[in-house]
């Protein structure tokens, strides 16, 4: 198919994450390479003014899925090695944030909401990344039994 059928997509974004890792390199630490990851670590979600409105009921769902973009990432490789592997890996089957199009997507676990602020649990951005978009995490998101390629002997060995 061709590129040229696509129209450039712009998006804004409609809110900021509030993290304590201030810099990439906090979050590129040996101690989240555990299980639990990043579920403990808190944060804020604060959805510009504008778009508080779209917050309506998101308080009744345990998990929320945010989209963001990569702000800080500059350019992108087909292949890269994860954070704590020494082998090459295709960008599409890691996390990397150096990727074509440089989004990311996690799932944070919803602690509270006041206004357009959501405080919740499993943080792994860092300060001031724009947030794309928020949708609720729902059962239909929750596949089973899942492979995990790669990571399969990597999580063995935790």
């Amino acid at each position: 198919m061709s590129m040229s059928r696509y129209k450039e997509i712009k998006l804004e974004p409609v809110g900021v994450i509030h993290s304590p890792f201030k810099k990439k390199e906090d979050i590129e630490s040996k101690k989240y390479a555990n299980p639990k990851g990043f579920d403990p670590v808190h944060g804020e979600l604060e959805i510009f003014k504008k778009y508080e409105a779209g917050l309506k009921d998101t308080e009744g769902f345990s998990h929320l899925i945010v989209l963001f973009a990569f702000h800080e990432s500059e350019g992108y490789s087909l292949h890269t090695k994860p954070l704590l592997e020494n082998t090459l890996r295709g960008v599409f089957s890691t996390r990397s944030p150096h990727r074509p199009n440089p989004l990311g997507l996690t799932v944070v676990k919803v602690v509270k909401r006041k206004g357009n602020i959501v405080k919740v649990l499993g943080i792994d951005m860092i300060e001031g990344t724009p947030i794309l978009d928020i949708k609720p995490y729902t059962s239909r998101d929750q596949k089973s039994p899942i492979k995990l390629g790669w990571l399969e002997n990597r999580i063995k060995k935790s």
